[in-house]
């Protein structure tokens, strides 16, 4: 009986078991696919989890507002920390239990390093000329900031000019050259460079005044501006005509920090990123000693130190040169020999004969031919932030003091003062002047207890771009080594920053600080900080922070979680005071600043993005998995009760013959699993083809689930109609379809007729209705859901990642949803149209056209779908809203517009499909409709 019902009614099985074929192909390959986006996200997840290290501790009140609202860690963090963190604290940390590297960083602060950039200007000399002038008038540009900077000189002379021969050549100023006329010999560029003031010194016998000859005594500076342009001009002195340069000193903030060399290596391998000398050991301790030709037979504390090949901080010279009319040749070496070099030389008139350029990291030390002291150095506080709509808006403070830049040597102030720290100041600069005890192990007087200052002597250089690498979507700050990355987020910004990254300059109050260039140890600390003539914190608590890693950390699985969070947890009990957070799973996240009129992008480090990252693919998967299987089931079920309608006369009549309820039941279920079993097979082998072409693994066995799945399907699906089919009852083989209406009113147009013939069959309207609200619903849900799992994991690179490897997946779920449903609505409605042909041929019969009849369905169609997909999308809207959470935050245009669309898209699906019934019927005689009814 089965088996003839199918041959019978091949053009219902065939449509039923294409329904059952696209539902569960569908099923099982957009199951597959999100498992399979789900396995390759949590495996992204995991492999990126793992940063430099699990834990940060910091001082208390490190933390910033927006650090504490949005769970952030600033890039820039470690610039604004100068200790909090005492030493006993950190042995504390380093021995509990579960850490396997505690790795401190004590930022001690910024002295200035002293070195030589070098502006070719050898093709802007005139080669027949004994003796000539060029004066330089450069611009620095520094991110997006131009600073006017000091003019520079270049005197050239046939004349021999070298340093004189009585002073040992190193014990000469650098600029003690003299120059031999023949007629006298005179020191033509000290002048200049060392009597900018033109001050006198005082004779100690009579108390008379005389101009300062060359010599060692410095120049009294102590009324001047150490932002003053002209105290950084420079005359270079030089013999030639063919390679000659401006040799301009420059100055350079270096920040000096100290380590635990052995705990260094072992987090970030330091040791294999030396480039020359050796890395710093625990054997490395500092040394009182003497008798060094640069100490001047005094004792001295000697700090050794590990130099960054590189200065960490950028800028571009852009200078316009001018040849200088500058008189009569043979008169220029007196003129600046004298006293009066300074105002004669800036005098001078000049001819521009072109530009040149130079960057300023050029002129940092390869080598020291002193090795530096700190007499002064300065630290500087963090960036206040303050959230806005547009992003993070740092406050900016009043600019520099100059007092800052005073040393402990009669108040003068520091030589060559950077010009970018007259520019735009973010952090407090504050200076911290050495003790004037040189040679003493104790010193008295005003710096009593205090200690002398030592020299820093290199041991070897390292190069931080030479440091082992960690995945870019899980790094945390390695500002011991690496400035952040701050780039431009608007096509203004990049231009104005020339299409560069935005680097640190030397503004030590500026937005963006130099990372540390110099390393010592922890036993250098007292050294470094005693020698300040006041006690600050960095006496008593040195370290700015320690970063650990934790021992058995794999990943991100629940056995690694408890072991980071139960150090975390033991700090925070040993330590309450101090700032502990868990940045295993963290992720670089894009922050928008407003920076000196330009918009730039900024890496801040979001803390737990993994771990929110793997919850959030599990809900969002277990979501679409239940309402792909709903849309899948409702789908078939639509299709077969629609199916069991149209078969009501023929239910009927073997009802009136004498079958029994079961026996309906059997047949209709029979019918629908032989169906499914044909479709399955079908299935099965699209499923494969399919599946390869997707790059879905295990495509075989995958294929292989389709039979079960679509006799499953077709089952479950068919229930609800079977038994429907065994409430028909015998005098419903000859009742009609159409409800009875009540009181007639009459009806003047096609939409009011066909808006009446949907409410007179109300369950094919509700039924056809249904599928429309189903798809749309599903639609709406499904992509609320996958733009909230976007927003809940974007914003980080890692978060970024796992949704482009999702995209495919959410695209694919949303779109079959709506497909299916309009799909089921479709279907009913071809079937409703078979039903009510009766119907039609009696209009067709009594005069309509077959273009009004056409319009007649086209209107009840549209007005269906309309119906179904306005109701699907306030359902749909509703359970989002009724998930809650904030899903719909910042979504809700979004996902209401889509949900408009995909009304349309139904609408316009629905018409498409009416255009085959609709010529069908009317190539049918009436009266052959009418007979067979």
């Amino acid at each position: 009986m089965i088996l003839s019902q199918l041959r019978r009614h091949r053009g219902r099985a065939l449509a039923l078991a294409a329904g059952i074929l696209v539902a569960a192909t569908s099923f099982t390959l957009l199951t597959s696919t999100v498992t399979t986006s789900q396995a390759r996200t949590t495996d992204t997840v995991r492999k990126n989890a793992r940063s430099a290290y699990d834990v940060l501790v910091r001082p208390h009140g490190s933390q910033g507002a927006v650090e504490r609202a949005d769970g952030l860690v600033e890039a820039n963090f470690l610039s604004g920390i100068y200790g909090g963190i005492t030493l006993d604290q950190y042995d504390a940390i380093k021995d509990m239990a579960g850490v396997q590297i505690a790795a401190p960083v004590a930022n001690l602060g910024y002295l200035m390093v002293q070195g030589t950039m070098r502006i070719d200007v050898s093709t802007f000399l005139d080669p027949g000329a004994p003796a000539q002038m060029l004066r330089i008038r450069p611009t620095l540009t520094a991110g997006p900031n131009q600073y006017r900077t000091a003019d520079q000189y270049v005197y050239v002379s046939r004349n021999p000019i070298k340093r004189p021969a009585e002073l040992p050549h190193d014990s000469s100023p650098e600029d003690l050259l003299q120059e031999d006329t023949g007629h006298g010999v005179y020191s033509v560029c000290w002048y200049y460079n060392y009597n900018k003031t033109d001050l006198h010194i005082q004779h100690s016998d009579d108390g008379g005044y005389e101009p300062l000859e060359p010599s060692f005594i410095p120049e009294d500076r102590r009324e001047e501006s150490p932002f003053d342009r002209d105290m950084n001009a420079w005359l270079t002195c030089r013999t030639g005509h063919e390679k000659v340069a401006a040799e301009v000193p420059v100055s350079y903030p270096v920040l000096l920090s100290a380590i635990d060399p052995v705990a260094e290596n072992q987090l970030v391998g330091l040791n294999q990123a030396v480039t020359s000398g050796r890395v710093l050991t625990d054997r490395d301790k500092p040394v009182w000693g003497n008798k060094e030709r640069w100490s001047a037979e005094s004792s001295y504390w000697k700090v050794p130190v590990l130099l960054n090949d590189r200065t960490l901080t950028a800028g571009t010279l852009d200078a316009r040169v001018e040849r200088l009319q500058a008189g009569d040749p043979a008169l220029l070496p007196a003129k600046l020999g004298s006293p009066a070099a300074h105002d004669f030389v800036n005098g001078l008139r000049g001819t521009p004969v072109g530009h040149a350029t130079a960057k300023i990291e050029k002129g940092y030390p390869e080598k020291f031919a002193y090795p530096p002291t700190l007499s002064n150095y300065w630290t500087v506080g963090p960036v206040d932030y303050r959230r806005t709509a547009h992003g993070l808006v740092p406050r900016p403070r009043a600019g520099q003091s100059p007092e800052i830049w005073r040393t402990n040597v009669n108040r003068q102030f520091v030589d060559l003062v950077p010009e970018e720290n007259t520019g735009t100041q973010y952090r407090k600069v504050t200076s911290h002047p050495g003790t004037f005890c040189f040679g003493y192990l104790t010193c008295d007087h005003e710096d009593y207890g205090r200690t002398s200052i030592p020299y820093l002597v290199p041991v070897g250089r390292y190069d931080a771009g030479e440091l082992p690498g960690f995945s870019s979507l899980s790094q945390v700050p390695l500002e011991t080594y690496r400035s952040p990355e701050v780039t431009g987020a608007d096509k203004e910004a990049r231009t104005a920053l020339h299409d560069r990254p935005l680097a640190p300059d030397r503004n030590l109050g500026g937005y963006l600080t130099a990372p540390p260039t110099m390393l010592t140890t922890l036993d250098s600390i007292p050294t470094l900080t005693k020698s300040r003539r006041q006690p600050s914190l960095q006496d008593k608590a040195p370290v700015s922070a320690i970063r650990i890693r934790v021992s058995g950390v794999t990943g991100v699985d629940p056995a690694s979680q408890a072991r980071v969070n139960a150090v975390a947890g033991h700090i925070r009990t040993a330590f309450p005071g101090l700032q502990v957070d868990i940045t295993i799973g963290s992720s670089p996240a894009p922050q928008t600043v407003a920076l000196s009129g330009i918009n730039v992008r900024e890496y801040w480090t979001a803390k737990g993005v993994a771990l929110h990252i793997l919850k959030a693919v599990d809900t969002k998967s277990a979501v679409l998995f239940v309402l792909v299987l709903v849309v899948c089931a409702l789908f078939l079920a639509q299709a077969a009760l629609a199916s069991v309608r149209s078969r009501r006369i023929e239910i009927g009549t073997l009802r009136c013959v004498g079958w029994t309820s079961s026996d309906i039941l059997r047949l209709v279920l029979g019918e629908l699993a032989a169906i499914g079993l044909g479709a399955g097979a079908a299935g099965s082998l699209l499923a494969y083809v399919l599946g390869a072409l997707l790059g879905l693994p295990d495509a075989g066995a995958k294929a292989a689930l389709v039979l079960p799945v679509a006799l499953l399907l077709a089952v479950t699906a068919g229930a609800f109609p079977a038994w429907r089919a065994t409430r028909l009852r015998p005098l419903d083989a000859i009742r009609p379809p159409v409800t009875a209406g009540g009181r007639t009113a009459p009806v003047h147009s096609l939409i009011g007729l066909a808006a009446r013939n949907l409410l007179r069959v109300r369950g094919r309207t509700l039924l056809g209705a249904a599928g429309l609200a189903l798809g749309v619903a599903a639609f709406t849900v499904l992509l609320a859901l996958t733009l909230a799992f976007r927003g809940e994991v974007a914003g980080s690179l890692l978060g970024n990642s796992v949704v482009a490897q999702a995209r495919s997946a959410d695209y694919l779920s949303v779109a079959l949803s709506l497909l299916l449903g309009a799909a089921g609505a479709v279907d009913v409605l071809v079937l409703s149209q078979r039903e009510r042909a009766a119907d039609l041929a009696v209009l067709r019969a009594t005069g309509w056209t077959t273009r009004e009849l056409a319009r007649l369905t086209l209107y009840e169609g549209i007005l269906l779908a309309l119906l179904g997909g306005l109701t699907g999308a306030v359902a749909g809207l509703a359970a989002v809203l009724a998930i809650g959470r904030g899903v719909l935050e910042g979504h809700l245009l979004t996902v209401a517009g889509a949900a408009g669309l995909a009304t349309l898209a139904a609408i316009t699906l629905v018409s498409a499909a009416l255009a085959f019934p609709i010529r069908a019927h009317s190539r049918i005689a009436p009266a052959h409709l009418l007979a067979a009814d």
